[in-house]
Formats: structure tokens, C-alpha cells, sequence
């Protein structure tokens, strides 16, 4: 069987007012409530920062109304970068173009067409495929494949006649210019046109 379990004994409030425990909210019978807190608890505290954390700390806007820093262009629209890039990649192509063609003392026509390519392409990777740089990568090309060519001569003239290159290039450059000019023919002619027309097609490979 089971018996019903007692409720404890309730507490006894004091009489007087007196807080029990130290809780002054617990008065005795007979005394009036507390008063429930009236108004924002928060007034006397400052507002919470809005916006931008780094505005002015006195709430005006930040300067340019708070938009963010715009980072500058990028270089692929700067034509004074592709010009250049242009020049630098036609000196070093025509100079490669020329040791290739002095060593095996032939024309390779997939030679001039990889060196109008690589003009084309780097000119218009770092300055933008625009008008302009395809049209400086054009000229350059057509100047580095004559270059080459020249370059190309002058070591044969050198090796035949057993003297430095420098020397027959540099002080000899009017000779090897009208020895070329001699033997020039259609198909030279075209391999100049076929380095302009790659560097327009690398140009726009890389754009």
C-alpha cells in the first residue's frame, strides 16, 4: 500500500517588511509591491555604432559616401605596355630568328610564322588584343623576320670570309643589306608577310 507524501512545510514569510535571504524584493504580507522599472534600461548608454566601423567615429558618412577603394586598371588596357612588350618580344624573336637560320643556312617558313606568332601573342597578353597593339605586333613582326634575315647573312658572309660576325655586321651592314636585296625573292617576301599576318593571329589567340 502507499501512503500519500506529505507536502513540505511552507515557509513562513516574516512580518515587518523584512527581506528574506537578502532579497529585498521579498517583503512580508501587507507591503506593497516594488514598482516595475518604467523607461528604457538603456537610455544612459550610447547608441550602437551603425555603418561603416571604420567611418567617422562622429556618425558623419564616410568620405565618397562609403563605397569601397576602386583598384586601378589593369595593364591589359595600357597600349604603352603592349607597344613595348611588342618591341622587346620582335628584338629578341629576330635575334633567334637569325642564329636558326645562319646555323642551317636555309629559310624555314614555319620559322617566320613563330615569330610573328610570339610577337603577336605576347604584345596582346599584356597590353589587350586592341587595334592598336595588333597593329604594332603587325609592323614589329614584318621588321623581325627582315632582321633575322639580315642577321642570318651576315654569319654566312662571316663564316665564308673567316672573319668576326661583329665585324661584318657592324662595319659591313651596308654590304650585307645590298647582298640581301640581290637575292631576294617571292618567297622571301612572303615569309615577312606571313610573320605580320601570325602576329595579328596571336593577338588574337591571346585576346
Amino acid at each position: 500500500m502507499s501512503q500519500p507524501v506529505q507536502p513540505p512545510n511552507q515557509p513562513q514569510q516574516p512580518y515587518g517588511g523584512q527581506p528574506v535571504d537578502g532579497n529585498p524584493y521579498a517583503a512580508g504580507p501587507g507591503a506593497p509591491a516594488p514598482a516595475a522599472p518604467t523607461g528604457n534600461p538603456y537610455g544612459d548608454q550610447p547608441p550602437a555604432p551603425t555603418g561603416n566601423p571604420f567611418g567617422n567615429p562622429q556618425g558623419q558618412p564616410a568620405p565618397f559616401g562609403g563605397a569601397p577603394f576602386t583598384p586601378a586598371p589593369s595593364a591589359r588596357n595600357n597600349l604603352a605596355v603592349g607597344v613595348l612588350v611588342a618591341l622587346g618580344a620582335a628584338i629578341v624573336a629576330s635575334i633567334l630568328y637569325g642564329v636558326l637560320l645562319g646555323s642551317i643556312e636555309r629559310e624555314i617558313g614555319y620559322a617566320a610564322v613563330g615569330v610573328g606568332f610570339l610577337v603577336g601573342f605576347a604584345a596582346a597578353k599584356l597590353g589587350g588584343a586592341n587595334p592598336v597593339t595588333i597593329a604594332a605586333a603587325a609592323v614589329f613582326s614584318i621588321g623581325a623576320v627582315y632582321f633575322g634575315q639580315l642577321i642570318a647573312y651576315g654569319m654566312m658572309m662571316a663564316e665564308a670570309a673567316r672573319v668576326p660576325f661583329s665585324e661584318v655586321f657592324l662595319d659591313h651592314f651596308d654590304t650585307v643589306t645590298r647582298v640581301w636585296k640581290e637575292e631576294a625573292d617571292f618567297m622571301r617576301y612572303l615569309f615577312i608577310a606571313l610573320g605580320a599576318i601570325a602576329a595579328i593571329g596571336g593577338a588574337k589567340k591571346a585576346g
